[in-house]
C-alpha cells in the first residue's frame, strides 16, 4: 500500500504526532510537512516540504495544479491533519475522489489524554508512546537551556533561567532560534543537526516550548517549566523528563535546579 502522510503544525505539534504518524507506516509512505519538520522525519520512505500549491485544491472556479491531483491519485491512502477545519478544502477532496482521511490537527480540549494520546487514539495505536528521533549525538557535555518559546506568556524569567546557569555544576550553553535575541547562544537552523547537538548535552532546561520536546525525543534528560499550559496535556514524554509547574512568577530557581539535579543524580 502506498501512504501519504500530511501533517502540518509547528515544531512541537509535530513531534507530538510522531507515534501515530509512525504507527500508520506502510509497504511505502510519504509524508509532507512544513520545511523545518522535514529533517527530523526518519522512518518515512520519503518526506517533502508540504506543497502550497494543495491550497488551490479548495479555490472554487479554479481547475486544481494537474501535477499535484495527478501525484495524490498515485496513493491509496492519504491521511491528513490539514484541512480537517476547512470545509471547502473537504468538500474539493470529496468531490474529487481523492483517497482522504482527516484527522484534528490539535486537541480542542483534554478530556483527560495526553495529546501524543489523543494522536494515537484517531489511528487506532495503543496508548503511552513516547515521541522518539533517532539521531548520532554530538557529544558537548553541557547543561543546555532554552529561554524562549512560541509564545511570551509560556516563558520563564530570563533572570531566574540566568540565576539557574549561575548555580548549576559543569558547563552551561544557551540554546536559541536564529531570530530569538540571545548573545552567546548556539543557533543551529536545522533541527536535525540541532537534535544531534541537543542529544549530546548532559540535560536541558526549557520552557514549554517545541525544542523542549526535541530535547525530550533524542533521549536528552529534560526539565520543562510550565506555566499557563497544562502538562497533563502537552508535557514531554519520557523517564528522564521533570515537570515544575505553576504561576511563573513563583515558580523559583531553586525549584528548577532541584529538578535539574534530580536528573543528574
Amino acid at each position: 500500500m502506498r501512504r501519504l502522510l500530511i501533517r502540518p503544525g509547528a515544531i512541537g505539534d509535530c513531534i507530538v504526532a510522531l507515534p501515530a504518524l509512525q504507527h500508520l507506516k506502510t509497504d511505502y509512505t510519504e509524508v509532507w510537512a512544513p520545511s523545518p519538520i522535514v529533517p527530523l522525519i526518519r522512518f518515512a520512505d520519503r518526506v517533502q516540504r508540504l506543497p502550497s500549491a494543495i491550497d488551490r485544491l479548495a479555490i472554487p472556479g479554479l481547475e486544481p495544479p494537474i501535477a499535484l491531483l495527478g501525484y495524490l491519485r498515485t496513493f491509496d491512502s492519504v491521511v491528513s491533519w490539514y484541512g480537517t477545519n476547512q470545509p471547502a478544502f473537504r468538500a474539493r477532496i470529496k468531490e474529487l475522489e481523492l483517497p482522504f482521511e482527516f484527522f484534528p490537527a490539535l486537541p480542542q480540549s483534554s478530556n483527560g489524554l495526553h495529546v501524543v494520546d489523543f494522536f494515537l487514539k484517531h489511528v487506532g495505536a495503543p496508548f503511552g508512546e513516547a515521541p522518539r528521533i533517532d539521531v548520532k549525538p554530538v557529544q558537548n557535555g553541557s547543561i543546555v537551556i532554552h529561554p524562549f518559546s512560541g509564545s511570551p506568556r509560556k516563558n520563564w524569567q530570563m533572570a531566574k533561567f540566568r540565576a539557574v546557569a549561575e548555580h548549576l555544576k559543569g558547563p552551561v550553553s544557551w540554546c536559541a532560534a536564529p531570530h530569538e535575541p540571545l548573545a552567546g547562544a548556539v543557533k543551529i537552523p536545522d533541527l536535525y543537526e540541532l537534535a544531534c547537538w541537543l542529544a549530546g548535552a548532559r540535560a536541558y532546561v526549557g520552557n514549554d516550548a517545541g525544542i523542549t520536546h526535541l530535547a525530550a525525543a533524542v533521549g536528552t534528560p529534560v526539565v520543562a517549566i510550565f506555566g499557563p499550559t497544562d502538562p497533563g496535556l502537552w508535557a514531554p514524554r519520557g523517564k528522564r523528563v521533570r515537570i515544575v509547574a505553576g504561576d511563573l512568577e513563583k515558580i523559583s530557581p531553586e525549584e528548577v535546579l532541584a529538578a535539574v539535579e534530580s536528573l543528574l543524580e
